[in-house]
């Protein structure tokens, strides 16, 4: 599956929406995430894409490209720890699912072939993202 992902451009660009500076005395992750929408989508990284898909910003551009590093590494770790990558895509707002269901099916069956995981948090959430009909 082929996707026009635009990794020559922001998320600022790709949703024509620039954020206002942040507070000064805002926090660290507030501040990370309004940075993160001014990179090039082909310059994120691994964790880039953990921190801005926890809070649910720029899922319809985020979500095929975390499904590509899922794809070759579905255990891709960005900051904290083995997996978290996964953790936030499936965490995910479930309205951007009804954007991709072709891309959740995917994720469905990426997921039904991991290995017992060792996390059980994890393991409960990609059972419940199985289970609840996304795909």
């Amino acid at each position: 599956m082929s996707r026009l992902l635009h990794r020559d451009r922001s998320l600022e660009e790709l949703e024509d929406d620039r954020w206002p500076a942040p507070p000064e005395n805002t926090t660290m992750l507030v501040r990370t995430v309004h940075a993160l929408r001014r990179k090039r989508l082909g310059e994120l990284t691994v964790e880039d894409l953990r921190a801005l898909i926890t809070q649910d910003v720029g899922l319809p551009f985020l979500l095929p490209l975390a499904l590509e590093v899922l794809r070759d590494d579905p255990m891709a770790e960005g900051k904290y720890y083995e997996g978290d990558l996964l953790f936030a895509v499936i965490g995910s707002e479930p309205a951007a699912w009804e954007l991709f269901p072709d891309l959740a099916e995917e994720l469905v069956a990426i997921v039904s072939g991991l290995p017992e995981l060792d996390d059980a948090h994890l393991a409960r959430e990609v059972e419940r993202f199985i289970t609840t009909g996304r795909a």
